[in-house]
């Protein structure tokens, strides 16, 4: 049974910065590709951004392009979401996936392992 674990969330104010982690139970690079996905109170969650397994492709929601970075780094089993001048707009749990294919997905239903997510809050 793969385990993802998230953690770096916080509260912060509007134009700070944040650096999400997801740490897996085995080695990513035997999971494949992996993806950010977000949950605002009351919406459905959400396409961030992904990472093919090799980390060559990257993904983002047009809401995020610019801002956010997704990398990996298969030594470590881990998965990072650098996230630059937040919004009120991006408070929401993050939640880190991975799925067995090696390319890149932006939709929930293709991603097989998930983490229980790390809440993020942006004041204004």
């Amino acid at each position: 049974q793969v385990q993802l674990v998230e953690s770096g969330g916080g509260l912060v104010q509007a134009g700070d910065s944040l650096r999400l982690s997801c740490v897996a139970s085995i080695s990513t690079f035997s999971i494949g590709a992996m993806g950010w996905f977000r949950q605002a109170p009351g919406k459905e969650r959400e396409f961030a951004a992904a990472i093919s397994r090799s980390g060559r492709t990257t993904y983002y929601a047009d809401s995020v392009k610019g801002r956010f970075t997704i990398s990996r780094d298969n030594a470590k089993n881990t998965v990072y979401l650098q996230m630059n001048n937040l919004k009120p707009q991006d408070t929401a749990v993050y939640y880190c996936a991975g799925r067995s294919s090696v390319v890149v997905a932006t939709t929930s239903n293709e991603y097989n392992y998930w983490g229980r997510g790390t809440q993020v809050t942006v004041s204004s």
